[in-house]
């Protein structure tokens, strides 16, 4: 089977955002292909180095998420970054051979740079996080890298990387290609894009009532204003988000009964949250249960880990003797 990898970096429960934009996706490829799936926890240092104190219970936090979405761990390698040393070892290898010049060009260093004002990112982690995600990747030669469009330059860089490494020492690494995922564009509940950031999201283990109080803060068509108006649900994000989770015919009748003021928006409202709530139970019950044996997803998580250092640990081997710097 062609090998994938991919990974989060640590930031505690997630939302529907993240479930929609990589993990439903991850769920559905670990049955075609043998998949390595990561908490990029060393990543998380990157921009939060100051304040380290809840690393580890977003670790277990996310895992958690992961685990009651669908991740299977007999199914995927499911592991801790930290845990296997070997990525900090090929990072330093890739490293040597990385011009300074294709870091400062990467396009998302110069706009974080400018656009997050509230931490210092001047350092040599942030710059350099491309060559640990590089070598993230390359360590279990990996064939895919499940990303979005916006992602894709990520991949190109690594692979830059790997034809000079292969370049100077052999043909040891495939070049991974981007393994193109649609995902659909969700708004959070302020009208911006879904991000815990905004404080405006959906999460993973929200119950119904929780869902149902979310959603009523949601912004509807702003040029109806009251009921008897006719509704534009094309340009309202509350009928956008609801088609997104019940058949077309269904959304289509309330969009016709949106449009000829049948209906107001606190009914279409109640809709969303009913539909958010029934395709959100399944994960939900699971939640309940991981949250309650935390035990489990911590041994899910070492076992993962042991059998990730296993494969990188051989593939480190082949790097070492490519590289002609294994004396043992």
């Amino acid at each position: 089977m062609k090998r994938i990898v991919s990974g989060m970096r640590p930031t505690g429960k997630l939302h529907l955002g993240n479930y929609e934009g990589a993990l439903k996706n991850w769920v559905k490829l670990q049955d075609s292909y043998e998949c390595f799936y990561f908490v990029a926890d060393w990543h998380a240092l990157t921009s939060d180095y100051a304040d380290t104190s809840q690393i580890n219970a977003n670790i277990m936090a996310m895992a958690t998420d992961w685990l009651a979405a669908g991740l299977d761990p007999q199914k995927s390698v499911i592991f801790v970054q930290s845990l296997v040393p070997e990525h900090a070892e090929l990072h330093i290898y890739f490293s040597a051979v990385t011009p300074l010049g294709w870091l400062e060009r990467v396009p998302t260093y110069k706009e974080q740079r400018e656009n997050i004002t509230d931490k210092d990112l001047g350092n040599y982690a942030f710059l350099g996080y491309p060559v640990l995600q590089a070598a993230d990747i390359c360590m279990y030669k990996a064939h895919f890298v499940p990303v979005g469009q916006d992602q894709v330059a990520h991949v190109e860089l690594t692979r830059e990387i790997v034809r000079r490494f292969n370049n100077f020492y052999g043909d040891v690494f495939p070049e991974p290609d981007a393994l193109l995922t649609e995902t659909p564009k969700l708004v959070g509940l302020d009208g911006r894009k879904m991000s815990k950031s905004y404080n405006n999201t959906i999460e993973l283990g929200d119950g119904p009532d929780v869902i149902r109080e979310k959603v009523r803060q949601m912004i509807t068509d702003r040029t109806r204003i009251r009921k008897a108006d006719p509704g534009h649900p094309e340009d309202c994000d509350v009928c956008k988000m609801h088609r997104l989770y019940v058949a077309a015919d269904v959304a289509d009748k309330y969009d016709d009964d949106c449009r000829n003021a049948r209906i107001g928006c606190v009914e279409r409202k109640r809709a969303l949250a009913d539909a958010l709530s029934e395709y959100l139970a399944p994960i939900t019950e699971r939640l309940q249960y991981y949250r309650a044996h935390q035990d489990e997803v911590r041994d899910i998580l070492l076992a993962g880990t042991e059998r990730a250092r296993a494969e990188a640990g051989r593939i480190l081997g082949e790097v070492r003797r490519a590289m002609k710097i294994a004396w043992y």
